[in-house]
């Protein structure tokens, strides 16, 4: 039994797919509208993100750890090697999930852990700037987000049209971010992660967006190295978060990778 209860939803009927989100709530939304006719999309939120408690005291929320979590959350909510998908720091888990045989496929877009040092800290060092300035803003998100230029100087780096955002969605993305209470511990935990290679004995695929300005493109060719045995994708035209810029596409890819 999991030692936390993370939070989840279930929506549509059909095979079951997870997906794993941290801040990217928001973005998954269209994704899933889609999704659910065709397929049971089961939402989970990471430890210490969205509606889930943080890890227990004394546990560093490492990859690993996040991962490790999910795996055991799987048996509580019925499920056994499901195909999961995440975004980012998801993404990662997703793959380390995939690594250790817990899923049945993995779909990573935008992992983190393909940086070096001085891309790690140039990525989690901006999270931590907005982070500080959604803090700031508390209640009055919409001084920001109701204007597209607000949106376009706010989620520039994991958007590639954020003007484009609706004033909901961008204030429901730094609501997230300023009141997930692993955010923090969290990202200290992610400086030092490196993804290591492994061969995949399930399907497993990298997609990275072309305009990805937070994770940079050339990340995906260090996946291409590690992960051979995986398929590799780009999404063009799409930032860090490509279910906010092409719900529709990655709804395919997600259908054609995970069946």
């Amino acid at each position: 039994m999991s030692d936390i209860q993370l939070a989840s939803s279930r929506r549509g009927t059909g095979p079951p797919l997870v997906v794993i989100r941290q801040l990217d709530r928001e973005g998954w939304v269209p994704v899933i509208d889609l999704l659910t006719r065709e397929r049971e999309v089961v939402a989970v939120d990471l430890p210490g993100f969205g509606d889930s408690p943080p890890l227990p005291d004394g546990t560093t929320p490492t990859v690993q750890a996040l991962a490790a979590e999910v795996a055991k959350w799987f048996s509580t909510a019925g499920l056994t090697r499901p195909p999961v998908v995440g975004n980012s720091l998801g993404g990662a888990v997703a793959l380390e999930l995939a690594r250790a045989g817990m899923v049945g496929a993995a779909v990573a877009l935008s992992p983190i852990g393909l940086w070096a040092g001085p891309g790690a800290a140039y990525a989690l060092g901006s999270l931590r700037i907005a982070r500080t300035m959604a803090e700031t803003l508390g209640h009055r998100t919409a001084r920001v987000t109701r204007s597209p230029l607000g949106r376009t100087l706010t989620f520039w780096q994991l958007v590639s049209r954020p003007w484009r955002m609706t004033t909901e969605a961008a204030d429901g993305a730094l609501r997230s971010l300023a009141r997930s209470p692993g955010f923090e511990a969290t990202r200290r935990a992610a400086r030092t992660y490196r993804l290591t290679g492994f061969t995949p004995d399930v399907p497993v695929t990298v997609a990275w967006g072309t305009r990805d300005l937070l994770t940079p493109r050339h990340q995906a060719h260090r996946a291409n190295r590690l992960l051979p045995g995986a398929r590799h994708v780009r999404l063009h035209g799409c930032g860090h978060s490509p279910m906010s810029d092409d719900p529709g596409r990655v709804c395919r890819l997600l259908l054609s990778t995970t069946g």
